[in-house]
């Protein structure tokens, strides 16, 4: 870690932390196994007048300890504090500490910004996190280096298997039909118009999606639903019929994993619709649910405040009451030895990516876990915003990454630090926010991250780019029928191809969102799930993504490989992956003339890649 300040002689403090293991390791990481020692070192400027350093540390929530630095030695004007942690002691757990640097009655404090570089302060002010997680953290190792494609499947391709209608209506008009929308956001919507893609459309594109170098297809949900976003599920135990069925189902993991691509379920576990076997508030399915009589099995499932008109629900949205998982039965349908998560795994499935997993306690996340793990090694990906270590939800620290939990997470801040960059020129936005992701999580987690930069919750990055305002302010009507301009859509487009360069190259795994590849535009929900244009001819930039696919075959770099930044400053970002020999260098020049940087030649607002 090295200080940022540039104050005098106080620049000149750097510290690195090692861990011993079989051999002495330098690492930026704040995520050790628990058992593992620690080595802080600390090279202190003679000249500051630091007398002794001292390490102040406390698990989440507990008491401070103080642990004093040795004095070891002394050499080119610097001094050289150590101090060992031996953390197998120490519980699992999150733990926030500070450097203190003694010089009589002008202590100093460490103040970090990045979880890696600090600043001297003269109170104590923003602390390192450092977690101690399980020593057997392991992720899968078949889905690091990959790619996966996120297929929200009413919009991807009508394909020519058996699928039957049971509710809404079809929009037979794929290329020009516009999703149905609201008058405005928040406004009730039935979203029962259907485009008709579904699990056979996939089927019919597996080579298209081969050929893109993509190994995992993340489907949106495919269960028993009333809307075409199939997020208020109806039945769990059903593949929807529009979609194919069960037999559309078992055919695609059979022809995918004939060409070596792994499949990713949608897990919506925290809600159901209200029109479900489960709630059954409509009589949908006969006389059973919890609506409709507190004899139903499903009555405890849920929590009513007065039976049966008022009850929680999702943020509020009464078409999806909320489950109550610390109800047993409830909870124990999808995380038992016989419950969903189980079951269609077993059918074939390799992982579930879980929606609103910060709804999701703690006990069900372990049972699922164990339940899912003790089939095959599948993966466990949350839906989570924010720095999943870090964490909060409902004033409670989450338990992600402590072991048996979850494999990976949504890395929505590299989204955000991308689009920072690329579109604000922020590289210090950007550097601050990789140089923290990187700092913070487990190494095994860190090459399992789905980036990504678009997804069917968010306005298309191709949008973000060419629309200085995204759409803000405007009424749906206005944004149903609104796309960039030719000469807005040349930006967007070269701003797309760094964008997800940056995410085919750094740590985690890239999660491309159904069209990104062809620049499908979309502003917010529901346009942003406009029907995939197979006529389109953005030829040059479907290329851009195939030899991106093709990239992270060829580089074990960038499947498990170290990263770290060798340059930035106001315009120009150049970072690095290596793995034993192999090595991939990535420069982005933001500015409006050819860079030099480091031996690269970057042309004006473009990129390179060694």
């Amino acid at each position: 870690m090295l200080i940022k300040n540039s104050k005098n002689i106080e620049k000149g403090v750097k510290v690195t932390l090692k861990k011993y293991i079989d051999k002495k390791d330098v690492t930026p990481f704040g995520a050790f196994g628990q058992g593992e020692k620690i080595v802080f070192e600390a090279f202190v400027p003679r000249l500051l007048g630091v007398s002794g350093v001292v390490l102040r540390m406390e698990r989440d929530g507990s008491e401070t300890s103080d642990f004093p630095f040795l004095f070891c030695d002394s050499s080119l004007s610097l001094d050289l504090y150590t101090l060992t942690l031996d953390t197998r002691e120490n519980e699992v757990g999150l733990y926030f500490y500070e450097l203190i640097f003694l010089r009589g009655r002008d202590t100093l404090f460490s103040s970090t910004c990045n979880n890696l570089d600090f600043t001297l302060e003269r109170k104590s002010d923003k602390k390192f996190h450092l977690l101690l997680h399980d020593p057997d953290l392991k992720t899968p190792h078949w889905f690091k280096g990959g790619v996966i494609y996120h297929v929200f499947l009413d919009r991807f391709f009508r394909g020519e298997g058996k699928a039957e209608l049971h509710v809404g209506s079809i929009n037979e008009d794929w290329e020009r039909g516009i999703p149905q929308f609201a008058k405005k956001v928040g406004d009730p919507l039935k979203n029962d118009v259907f485009f008709g893609g579904n699990l056979w459309g996939v089927i019919e594109k597996l080579d298209y999606l081969k050929s893109l170098g993509v190994t995992v297809l993340y489907l949106s949900p495919i269960f028993e639903a009333k809307t075409n976003h199939r997020y208020d599920t109806s039945d769990y135990e059903k593949i929807d019929s529009l979609l194919g069925g069960e037999k559309a189902f078992v055919t695609l993991i059979k022809k995918a994993h004939e060409k070596d691509i792994k499949i990713i379920l949608d897990g919506v576990f925290n809600h159901t619709g209200d029109n479900s076997r489960y709630f059954n508030k409509w009589g949908s399915y006969g006389d059973e649910g919890a609506y409709l009589k507190k004899e139903s099995r499903y009555y405890d499932w849920y929590n009513f405040y007065s039976y049966p008109e008022s009850y929680e629900s999702w943020w509020g949205i009464d078409i999806l009451p909320r489950l109550n998982h610390e109800n047993e039965d409830c909870r124990k349908y999808f995380t038992g030895e016989s419950g969903i998560g189980r079951r269609w795994i077993e059918k074939g499935a390799d992982g579930w990516r879980l929606d609103v997993a910060d709804e999701l306690t703690d006990t069900f996340l372990c049972e699922f876990y164990k339940s899912v793990k003790d089939v095959k090694d599948a993966v466990i990906i949350g839906e989570v915003w924010e720095n999943a270590v870090t964490k909060k939800s409902y004033s409670e620290r989450r338990r992600y990454f402590w072991g048996g939990r979850l494999d990976s997470v949504m890395n929505y801040p590299l989204r955000d630090g991308i689009i920072a960059l690329l579109k604000y020129g922020d590289t210090k936005f950007f550097y601050n926010k990789v140089t923290e992701l990187y700092s913070s999580y487990p190494k095994e987690v860190l090459h399992s991250l789905m980036n990504v930069i678009s997804t069917h919750d968010t306005v298309r990055v191709t949008t973000v780019f060419g629309d200085e305002n995204e759409g803000k302010g405007e009424d749906n009507d206005t944004l149903s029928k609104k796309r960039l301009t030719k000469e807005e859509r040349i930006k967007a487009i070269k701003k797309l191809k760094m964008a997800s360069l940056i995410q085919f190259t750094l740590f985690g795994v890239p999660s491309l969102y159904y069209g990104d590849e062809i620049g499908i535009e979309g502003y917010h929900d529901p346009f942003c799930r406009m029907p995939f244009d197979w006529k389109n001819d953005e030829s040059d930039l479907l290329e851009h993504f195939r030899y991106l696919g093709k990239l992270r075959k060829e580089h074990p770099a960038l499947k498990e490989g170290d990263f770290k930044f060798l340059y930035v400053d106001s315009d120009c970002v150049v970072y690095e992956r290596s793995f034993k020999i192999d090595k991939v260098t990535v420069g982005i020049n933001l500015s409006k003339k050819r860079k030099k940087v480091l031996n690269l030649i970057i042309e004006k607002e473009n990129f390179v890649i060694v």
